[in-house]
């Protein structure tokens, strides 16, 4: 079952790049007490994930942060070393971060997973963004078409806030 507004966050354990390497971290850790926006997408360097959806986010991370939001999270069933060095490739230092559920456990606890073998791909993410308050989801937009970055984009999350 897909999550909704007034859902919590759920427990799960994440992976990050942190100055020592790969690093775990926490739902708890990343949404508790915090104004977050969420973004998740299908795989680092695809595409429709590269060319649109990462750097809508940078583009406006000031905008966002200036609307209230503490962290931007970007999310993908991928391993931490991939999304640090996507995130370097994209410049997202400082701006968003770059986060990898690559057992795609939290993916799954929140109902928005999707089968990509078709492409190669496996088990991956949704493309979908939201507003996360102290841990509890505010607003959800899931992406109609996974090709395209606009329902769930920086754009029409920063509206939302």
């Amino acid at each position: 079952m897909t999550v909704k507004p007034g859902d919590k966050m759920p427990d799960a354990q994440l992976m990050h790049m942190s100055d020592a390497g790969p690093a775990p971290i926490t739902t708890a850790e990343l949404f508790d007490g915090k104004t977050v926006a969420l973004f998740a997408l299908p795989g680092a360097f695809t595409p429709t994930c590269s060319n649109q959806h990462l750097p809508g986010f940078i583009e406006k991370s000031e905008a966002l942060r200036s609307a209230g939001v503490d962290t931007i999270i970007c999310l993908s069933v991928n391993d931490a070393f991939v999304m640090g060095a996507w995130g370097e490739q994209q410049g997202a230092g400082g701006k968003v971060m770059m986060v990898g559920d690559g057992n795609g456990e939290l993916t799954e606890k929140l109902g928005l997973s999707m089968d990509g073998s078709g492409f190669g791909m496996g088990t991956r993410s949704l493309r979908y963004s939201m507003i996360v308050r102290d841990g509890t989801i505010e607003t959800l937009n899931v992406e109609g078409n996974p090709g395209q970055a606009v329902d769930s984009g920086a754009e029409n999350l920063l509206a939302q806030l």
